[in-house]
């Protein structure tokens, strides 16, 4: 009688588990479907129900890192209070990309979340006033380039946060960052790594813009022209791609006689 209840609760047991990981995985597809949609609020909503089911599953916890990053992009910013709101948002998705790193450490996709939800924070507070934020951002990312774990996407975004990284930083006074211990950044780094990017995942506009943007630093208009004409013919796949577009429209127009 003891081994026959023993049996039925293991069957059980491992039925309920099963429906569970189903479970998660059809919320973590359903979560995939809207952030290809750029729902960001019903993206969240799937995350969170998977989150209840599974606390620690990887593929949740980095989706959720992921999630607030582009929420936090889309929010207002015209007041105090809604500034607050966006900063908030950015550190709730550290936490999930902290959880992700100690949950898959020797995963890329681990460290370019928490490079990526770091640099969301670095670029709202200022990179003189989070230096060590921002070194910590290079460290994650060529860590994660260094694991080179991830698909063709995640291994051309690392490229690209890294590149972008030092685009951003190397524009201000080298003097002035190298007391900082930013010395680092150097523009022409960037080009390299937004070639690899573009390389390694050849059809995401923000690289194109980006690289063009770090040509032009260096006068090299006739290859940024080209540059930025190949991000307008590139099929949408991120949220802020009519954004960048549109970018890449007024840049394209301010240097057409350059």
């Amino acid at each position: 009688m003891k081994k026959t209840f023993l049996s039925i609760f293991t069957i059980i047991f491992l039925f309920s588990s099963y429906i569970t990981a189903q479970s998660v995985e059809q919320l973590i597809d359903e979560c995939d479907k809207y952030y290809s949609q750029f729902n960001n609020e019903k993206a969240l909503e799937a995350l969170l129900k998977a989150e209840k089911l599974s606390p620690d599953n990887w593929e949740v916890v980095w989706r959720l890192s992921r999630t607030y990053v582009d929420t936090g992009d889309k929010m207002p910013t015209s007041t105090s209070a809604q500034e607050d709101a966006q900063i908030a948002t950015y550190q709730k998705a550290l936490e999930y990309a902290e959880k992700a790193v100690k949950l898959e450490p020797n995963k890329t996709v681990s460290y370019l979340r928490r490079a990526i939800a770091n640099g969301k924070i670095a670029l709202f507070k200022g990179v003189f006033t989070v230096a060590g934020v921002v070194n910590s951002v290079r460290a994650d990312v060529e860590k994660a380039i260094q694991l080179n774990n991830g698909d063709d996407f995640a291994m051309g975004v690392a490229h690209y946060v890294l590149g972008r990284t030092h685009a951003k930083t190397s524009e201000k006074w080298k003097p002035a960052r190298s007391i900082l211990g930013l010395g680092w950044a150097d523009n022409e780094i960037a080009i390299k790594e937004f070639e690899k990017a573009i390389e390694i995942f050849p059809n995401y506009v923000m690289f194109y813009v980006d690289y063009a943007n770090s040509l032009i630093r260096e006068d090299d208009y006739k290859t940024a022209r080209e540059m930025l004409n190949k991000a307008l013919t590139i099929t949408n796949a991120h949220q802020d791609d009519d954004k960048r577009k549109a970018e890449a429209k007024q840049t394209l127009n301010e240097i057409k006689n350059k």
